[in-house]
């Protein structure tokens, strides 16, 4: 009987967290419109300036150059083999500018997700309070569906790809920021102190101890992100971005297994070779 008063009790008055939220959302449109189509507008500026940067050599060439830094960076003939046969079979399959768009988004948003989350990192490294406090929020981040702050995403930046960078942004950049705080904080004490000893500013510290020794978890957290990006394509997709998303969404509605599996492939393959780039360089420091 108490069990029942005190159930009763809980469910008689629903808390408005739903609510809440729309006024939110609600009053950043009515005034912060201007800010959010400014960040809009600085953003779809960037990711055009990559995707024509992509775009402008011949798709041949690309590969080409593709295939040299395969070779510059591995010294053997397996990898840059793979690197030509894969590129060669997404041109062939007729994905290549879908590929391009894909890359264009997911290097766009490994930009701006170092950019923010290394700082951050940092301070969270310096600071235990500041750890404390975005712990608990970078999985929020993480773990809530995608969908529900891409529904005030796609509200505040309309269609295209600037909604669908936001998502990946806020889905990836926990990755560098976890990351770049576990190698500040790993730098051997001994280290810190030889620095202290001879006369080391805190930013010496930092730029000369500190993030040299971090690099490898700082490079780690960059193929996560990356990585972490490319999974969010076919997410950017459903508000309008442009990419290897769009085929698999057109596969899915038509029930198409030929197409899915084309598009999955050339994903995969692109996810791949980001990756085995990637590692090499992280292996290399």
């Amino acid at each position: 009987m108490a069990l029942e008063w005190l159930n009763d009790l809980v469910t008689s008055y629903e808390i408005p967290v739903g609510k809440w939220a729309k006024n939110a959302v609600d009053w950043l449109i009515d005034n912060g419109g201007f800010f959010f189509d400014w960040i809009s507008d600085q953003l779809e500026t960037m990711i055009d300036a990559v995707l024509w940067l992509l775009s402008f050599p011949n798709p041949l060439v690309f590969v080409l150059l593709l295939v040299a830094l395969a070779w510059y960076l591995k010294r053997s003939i397996g990898f840059p083999v793979f690197v030509a046969l894969s590129t060669l079979l997404i041109l062939n399959q007729g994905y290549w500018d879908e590929m391009l768009q894909t890359l264009a988004l997911v290097l766009a948003a490994s930009l701006v997700c170092m950019v923010v989350g290394v700082p951050i990192g940092i301070a969270a490294a310096h600071s235990k309070a500041f750890s404390a406090f975005i712990r608990p929020v970078l999985d929020l981040m993480q773990t809530i569906p995608t969908f529900v702050y891409l529904i005030p995403a796609l509200i505040l930046f309309g269609l295209g790809m600037v909604p669908g960078l936001i998502a990946t942004v806020i889905f990836a950049i926990p990755a560098p920021i976890r990351l770049t705080e576990l190698g500040v904080k790993s730098v051997p004490t001994q280290l810190i102190e030889a620095g202290k000893s001879f006369g080391a500013t805190p930013m010496q510290l930092l730029f000369k101890v500190e993030l040299p020794y971090a690099i490898p978890n700082i490079m780690a957290g960059l193929t996560q992100t990356i990585m972490l990006s490319l999974s969010m394509v076919v997410i950017a997709a459903l508000v309008g971005a442009p990419g290897l998303g769009v085929p698999v969404i057109r596969a899915l509605n038509t029930v198409n297994i030929a197409k899915g599996f084309e598009a999955g492939l050339v994903i995969v393959l692109v996810a791949i070779l980001l990756d085995r780039f990637l590692r090499y360089e992280r292996e290399d420091n």
